[in-house]
């Protein structure tokens, strides 16, 4: 009897478990479905290598954003990815004390902080100080939303290292530093590519900062100190206009943007295959 309760138990909880998988992918599937239908359509060459048009002519496309998205998250990488490491690697390794608290509050703080902020940090720390939108600024704001979850997972991903293996390098006499940077990270270093491809994957469809930020432009980029056009702008700037023309390709650029995220979340899952690198 005992036997057939925790069955029925086991049943019913792994049906419920199921149904929660499948109310979940629904949206998702959805989604896909309702992008892809309404702009694969649009998607050409030349929609991935040309600047837009003027309203009532055909053609265009959003080359420049592309290579604005890339410019800008590029320019985030190059800011958050190191403050970020070295920050996880200062909590894991040198953080229990009162200063390394307060850095761990601060990260949790800026992992809940709306992307909006991050924008309104820009335009007033950069944009206004230099009196532009430029593409610095826009990878400025984004670095801020991408810093506290590098950190995070660098944190984590150094706190899984087997304490046997530091020990076993500190008992060689090599300093705590070295055997922070050439075996702690090394044995870690996929859960911290994870992390990183993570936060981009977070930050490329980021919106509210560079409308604060980079602001945009009709054309291809022509340096960095200039405002910019990135893919999450285009598309809302073509979404809210009364042209049919450009909703197509709104739709179009939201299904070139979720391929992009994809392809990065499909790197996580293949550098997480292992458990450590090695």
């Amino acid at each position: 009897m005992k036997w057939n309760k925790r069955k029925i138990i086991d049943r019913v909880m792994s049906t419920l478990t199921a149904a929660c998988v499948v109310i979940a992918i629904i949206p998702l599937l959805s989604i896909l479905y309702t992008v892809t239908i309404n702009g694969i359509s649009a998607v050409s060459l030349d929609f991935l290598t040309q600047i837009p048009r003027p309203v009532g002519e055909a053609g265009g496309g959003l080359g420049n954003a592309i290579e604005g998205t890339f410019i800008v998250v590029g320019i985030a990488c190059l800011i958050g990815l190191p403050v970020g490491i070295l920050s996880g690697v200062y909590l894991s390794e040198y953080g229990q004390n009162r200063f390394g608290r307060f850095v761990s509050f601060v990260a949790d703080v800026l992992t809940g902080t709306p992307s909006i902020v991050a924008g309104m940090f820009g335009y007033t720390f950069i944009v206004l100080y230099f009196g532009s939108f430029s593409a610095i600024a826009g990878g400025v704001a984004l670095s801020v939303l991408m810093i506290p979850i590098v950190t995070r997972t660098t944190e984590e991903s150094l706190r899984l290292v087997p304490g046997s293996i530091k020990e076993a390098s500190l008992a060689l006499g090599i300093p705590k530093w070295k055997t922070t940077f050439y075996i702690v990270l090394s044995t870690a270093r996929s859960g911290i590519i994870t992390g990183a491809l993570l936060s981009i994957a977070r930050i490329s469809g980021e919106t509210a900062p560079l409308l604060f930020t980079s602001f945009g432009n009709m054309f291809w980029a022509n340096g960095l100190d200039k405002p910019i056009s990135t893919m999450p702008v285009q598309i809302y700037t073509y979404a809210i206009t009364p042209f049919p023309d450009w909703h197509a390709k709104a739709w179009a650029g939201a299904l070139v943007l979720i391929i992009l995220i994809l392809v990065l979340n499909i790197g996580v899952r293949f550098v997480t295959r292992r458990k450590y690198g090695v």
